[in-house]
């Protein structure tokens, strides 16, 4: 009886596979990649055709023993690593690790961790896509080469544990730019008049904008200009000299890309673009349904591909007319155009079965997995549901000659809106009130009239969601390296987090001004997309790699050898903090480093004392008096605890405030909810608690 073996990226998915295939298979998981280019040294050889100098990753040695071992005994290999360029440059190492012969059909894939998805690519498996290898290599090569050979001039001339690289010094401009745009903004002044009017009776209030003279629109610049305007229409009549009434409808927003499920998870859920790619993968690779064990809840999760399957198209419009009727269903699917540069290899990011509802699952996944599932499920469904439809009204209403503008709408059908309302970077989108009916001709009467003088605001700094939308724009990196990039500015500390907000560091700013100095076509977000353009053609089979490597290299070099003379030596000072070392009495200064900020002595080598940067929380522990200080579990989720630990065992997972229970004494804590926060005790058994308990109940 034929024996085969198939070897996918993770364990997730290996459990969810096996569940899918015979006892006649065997599925083991390589974990990631298992060989690479040596951290100690560029494993490049510029001079011979950029052969890359492969060696087996630390640590994989016996999964490796044991994965050739399987492959003796098996009579057919399949390597079924992600559908993408880095899947099939792992499935390619493997190849060689296997030796197994190149014009083998070894290599199967597919959009989702499914029985019908994994059985279908077994009858189809292919030869290594070798475009697809070169490209990944190409990318891979490119990007060390420039790592490797810029990154040492910064220690030497900044500091050491800096880096520069293809994609992150681009996006690094961009955040440094920004700032300096909102720098050098000079804000203008200019004014609104609001005039709160009623219907002849008084009744069915609503605001009217100034908008301009004679019908004409015109800007209020000064004060000056708006008190002219409040004498013109001090005793002036109101009257309605234009209604327009409408219906507007509102389609849908397309199925998840990427860079806009990455943008979404950003507003509505408030989460980073690398909390969100965690979440997704553990969906895609597999996890346990009540009653269906292992299986992979999502499609693929790096695509820029808005194209759906005809299966799922079919599964979904079922489920539309099923759960929501007739009235919610499409004559025909809504198909949604993929842009011209994108990859069409998968499917856009959707559910692999749309009957699994979020709260089907909501007990048996985490809480990040549940809220990215939401997310990704609703706007599927709503991505093939019919338009919402609007009653709308604009009018336009003279006071004295002085224009005011008035509009408002309200749902008539809801539409897709039943299931997905679309987010925005500073709230979730809101329906409108409906004015009153407006006749030409009426008479209406002023309540208030409010005038407001504003200044125009700079740009706004970068979110991850705005920042991710435009590198998708700029052509800047692709659906796999999002993540990455930003995840590598903040962790080399070029780049803070101020609340939602992207800030470049002093660090970020002297090192972006030394690349841009000194390596222009590095930092310039033309020169780097159109690099990602011909990595493209690589993987299209359009582009020798080698030559694409050959043309970046030889002036490179030159860039290199000038960089070298002409870069001076910048000292940047350490933030000095509070913090006095135990061990030489020194100040101790604040340091970054890949994991984040910490608390060293200056008198480093002599005294190498370092500690980690505790946020007191003013609260005193109840064991031993300390101080309760918030730390962060290795998952990264906050909680608080005594400064005395591992000695003092006090720790909470809400964050205390100085406030004694009344009641009994102990800690009390504050919540937090989606929809707020409550003060409670940290006493479980204290009566407050209980009282609460019965109050809600």
């Amino acid at each position: 009886m034929t024996k085969s073996l198939v070897i996918v990226e993770s364990p997730a998915k290996a459990k969810s596979i096996n569940k899918y295939l015979g006892k006649n298979y065997t599925v083991m998981a390589s974990i990631g990649h298992v060989r690479d280019l040596p951290k100690s040294t560029l494993g490049v050889d510029t001079e011979d055709n950029f052969e890359p100098k492969y060696i087996t990753i630390r640590g994989k040695g016996d999964l490796i023993a044991k994965m050739k071992k399987a492959a003796k005994n098996a009579d057919k290999i399949y390597l079924a690593a992600d559908p993408d360029r880095e899947g099939e440059a792992i499935s390619w190492h493997l190849l060689k690790l296997l030796e197994l012969d190149e014009k083998s059909k070894c290599r199967i894939t597919f959009n989702e961790v499914t029985k019908n998805a994994v059985v279908a690519s077994l009858k189809n498996p292919r030869c290594i896509d070798i475009d697809l290898v070169n490209s990944q290599q190409a990318r891979r090569v490119l990007d060390r080469i420039v790592g490797y050979k810029i990154s040492p001039i910064l220690w030497k001339k900044v500091k050491r544990g800096l880096s520069a690289g293809r994609v992150q010094s681009a996006v690094t401009k961009m955040i440094v730019d920004r700032e300096k745009e909102i720098e050098n903004f000079i804000p203008r002044e200019y004014w609104t008049i609001t005039a709160l009017l009623t219907d002849e009776k008084g009744k069915h209030p609503f605001d009217a904008r100034y908008y301009g003279l004679g019908g004409k629109k015109k800007e209020i610049s000064s004060g000056k200009d708006a008190d002219e305007i409040l004498e013109i229409i001090k005793d002036a009549e109101y009257t309605v000299t234009k209604a327009v009434y409408s219906e507007k409808k509102k389609h849908p927003m397309p199925p998840f890309t990427t860079s806009t499920l990455l943008q979404d998870a950003s507003r509505k859920i408030g989460f980073t673009s690398q909390r969100t790619m965690s979440a997704a993968q553990t969906l895609y690779e597999g996890v346990t349904v009540p009653g269906r064990g292992p299986m992979g809840l999502i499609t693929y999760m790096r695509t820029d591909s808005m194209r759906i399957s005809n299966e799922a198209l079919d599964a979904v419009r079922s489920f539309i007319d099923e759960k929501y009727g007739k009235d919610y269903l499409p004559s025909k699917p809504n198909y949604y155009k993929t842009g011209k540069d994108a990859q069409d290899a998968h499917e856009a990011i959707r559910p692999t079965d749309c009957t699994i509802t979020p709260e089907m699952i909501q007990k048996s996944v985490t809480g990040d997995q549940y809220k990215l599932y939401k997310l990704i499920w609703e706007r599927f469904v709503a991505c093939q549901m019919k338009s919402a439809v609007y009653d709308a009204v604009s009018a336009d209403i003279n006071a004295g000659g002085v224009t005011f503008k008035a509009s408002g709408n309200a749902i008539k059908f809801p539409g897709y809106r039943a299931v997905y309302i679309e987010g925005s970077d500073t709230q979730v989108e809101k329906d409108s009130k409906k004015l009153l009916k407006l006749e030409e001709g009426q008479k209406l009467l002023l309540s208030e009239i409010t005038p407001d003088q504003h200044f125009t605001e700079p740009p706004a700094r970068f979110t991850e969601a705005s920042l991710i939308e435009k590198m998708k724009d700029a052509g800047i990196g692709r659906p796999s390296t999002y993540t990455p990039t930003i995840t590598t500015i903040t962790g080399r500390g070029y780049v803070a987090r101020e609340k939602k907000m992207l800030k470049p560091t002093e660090l970020g700013c002297i090192v972006n001004d030394i690349m841009q100095s000194n390596f222009e076509n590095i930092v310039d977000a033309e020169f780097t997309a159109e690099m990602e353009s011909e990595l493209d053609k690589v993987e299209e089979g359009a582009r020798d790699w080698v030559d694409l490597l050959n043309e970046f290299y030889t002036p490179f070099k030159k860039t290199l050898e000038d960089a070298e003379k002409n870069i001076d030596k910048v000292t940047i000072a350490d933030e000095i903090s509070d913090e006095i070392c135990d061990k030489c009495g020194r100040r101790m200064v604040i340091k970054v480093s890949k994991f984040g900020k910490f608390l060293a002595c200056p008198g480093f080598p002599e005294c190498r004392n370092t500690k980690p940067i505790i946020k007191d929380t003013g609260v005193v522990c109840p064991n031993c008096g300390g101080r309760i200080v918030e730390r962060k579990s290795k998952k990264g989720k906050k909680f608080f605890s005594c400064e005395n630990a591992p000695n003092c065992d006090f720790v909470l997972w809400d964050q205390p405030i100085k406030m004694p229970c009344p009641i009994c004494g102990s800690i009390m804590v504050k919540k937090f909810f989606k929809k707020g926060s409550i003060t409670a005790c940290s006493n479980i058994e204290c009566r407050s608690n209980n009282r609460k308990k019965s109050q809600d109940e």
